[in-house]
């Protein structure tokens, strides 16, 4: 009987959809007649209300400004306002307050029509403050020859961790005015692993100085290090697919990245030159080189490079990580700019009661753009990042082979060229190389060995909220031998993000 019901409604609905162009054209001129009639009502009382606010502000006003002077008492005795007069400021002014706000938050919540969307959109207000809000998503999707790429090739917890499709960051941004001194951020990324499951990271969360005197800036809360070029950049700044081997080995699948105190000093050169010191927590897996637990053996033994790991709590300040960085910019012409920097990084890890790290680092990175460039193109940048690390590994006797204590040296660098050849495509190149000393553990490390990649890219930007890429990795490592991959990635962008550095 209910089935019965429902068809017999559903065929009157649409019998009756049916009938719609079939109504009268008086009908028709009835309701464009209500709707002139009813937009002319609200603007009609649109106006009142504007003019009843300017009329009470103009009250308040002059009750505000009536000075005892105006009355025939002498100064020293003002005239005492009658209860009446007291009641009626009250209310002049609750009103005005109450309409005024009512103003503002209706202002406030149309979008200005013809706002540019790469400007950030204040989506609250208390103030001085605001907050910019957007999501970010990565997908990638491809194949390689080898049949778990995660496992020896994309080494990077952004990249792409499988053949067929692979969800590996979504990013969640905020950022906004605190008060007059500091800015807030914060960076949460939700990622998809190889079962489907849902990973949340609490990827970034500080706040920054914006009123320090003597060109100084501070920065405090879990964020990125300022070590070189590419460790402080996310995934949807990176101009390829996947992250550089030599920062997998210096810094692990997550990028060196920890709860910091962070000062910076722009020095007063004739060019630009910042002085950046970060202090780290370095505890973690994000501060893979320093006090870094490992991964479960499988006996209940954490290890890193093969040896059992202690728990090296802070003590001291020696049991910190600092980064200290300096990084300088040159106008070669009016078309092109060159920035160097130098980095290092120097704390301890956990193979030894006193076993230490220390990674070193060199950037450059050129970029031309002529002068009559329309909309960023054409340009063209080279950017390279050489690092160095030498790891104090601990000797550990109780792995099943004993092995010795030595020091681990990995060296390598990146170099990759973009060429922006027209209008939203981008064409570039990477290579990259990455050794290290023989060492007791080599043959099972795949942070260590020799290894070597090529990578072609090719980019393209429908809009500057969106886009796709193709990139090929030949990829030649002593673990593994040779490997091909071909990945495609697709981006899209909601919202305000907040503008990064040159």
């Amino acid at each position: 009987m209910k089935f019965t019901k429902i068809i017999g409604w559903s065929s009157a609905l649409f019998l009756s959809s049916l009938s719609l162009p079939a109504q009268p054209a008086s009908e028709v001129e009835q309701l464009k007649a209500q709707l002139r009639d009813t937009t002319e009502k609200f603007e009609q009382a649109h106006r009142a209300q504007q003019q009843q606010i300017d009329a009470l502000t103009r009250k308040l006003e002059e009750l505000s400004q009536l000075k005892p002077a105006t009355a025939p008492q002498p100064q020293s005795t003002p005239v005492a306002k009658s209860e009446g007069d007291k009641r009626l400021e009250q209310e002049l002014a609750a009103e005005l307050a109450g309409n005024a706000a009512a103003k503002t938050t209706t202002v406030q919540a149309q979008p200005v029509l013809g706002q540019s969307m790469s400007q950030p959109v204040a989506v609250a207000r208390a103030g001085s403050a605001y907050m910019n809000i957007s999501f970010d998503a990565q997908m990638d999707f491809g194949w390689s020859s080898a049949q778990d790429p995660a496992g020896v090739l994309q080494l990077g917890d952004h990249d792409p961790s499988k053949r067929g499709f692979s969800l590996r960051n979504a990013e969640i941004a905020l950022d906004g005015a605190i008060d007059p001194y500091f800015k807030g951020f914060a960076n949460i990324v939700l990622k998809l692993d190889n079962d489907n499951a849902t990973e949340i990271e609490l990827e970034e969360t500080y706040l920054q100085s914006t009123s320090l005197p003597a060109n100084l800036q501070l920065r405090l809360g879990q964020f990125f290090s300022a070590f070189g070029r590419h460790n402080p950049q996310h995934p949807h700044q990176w101009a390829f697919v996947d992250q550089p081997i030599v920062l997998n080995r210096a810094f692990g699948p997550d990028g060196l990245r920890s709860i910091t105190a962070q000062l910076s000093w722009l020095a007063p050169t004739p060019f630009y030159t910042e002085l950046i010191l970060g202090v780290l927590d370095g505890q973690g897996g994000t501060a893979f080189s320093f006090r870094n637990a490992g991964e479960p053996d499988g006996a209940g033994v954490n290890r890193f490079a093969g040896r059992a790991t202690f728990d090296r709590t802070a003590r001291g300040l020696q049991d910190l990580v600092y980064v200290p960085r300096v990084v300088s910019s040159f106008e070669l012409s009016d078309t092109q700019t060159l920035l160097a920097g130098l980095s290092a990084a120097f704390g301890p890890n956990e193979t030894g009661l006193h076993s230490r790290t220390q990674v070193y680092g060199a950037d450059v990175y050129w970029k031309w753009k002529p002068a009559n460039a329309k909309g960023g193109f054409p340009f063209a940048t080279w950017q390279t990042e050489i690092l160095i690390r030498h790891f104090e590994a601990g000797a550990d006797s109780s792995a099943m082979r004993p092995l010795p204590g030595e020091l681990l040296k990995d060296r390598g660098f990146y170099s990759q060229v973009l060429w922006g050849f027209r209008p939203r495509w981008v064409a570039g190149l990477r290579a990259e190389y990455a050794s290290g000393n023989s060492a007791t553990f080599d043959a099972s490390d795949v942070f260590r060995g020799e290894r070597h990649r090529v990578s072609p890219v090719l980019t393209f930007y429908p809009s500057e909220f969106s886009k796709f890429r193709a990139q090929y990795n030949y990829d030649h490592g002593k673990l593994f031998g040779d490997e091909h991959s071909l990945w495609f990635q697709m981006e899209f962008l909601l919202g305000a993000h907040g503008a990064h550095k040159f």
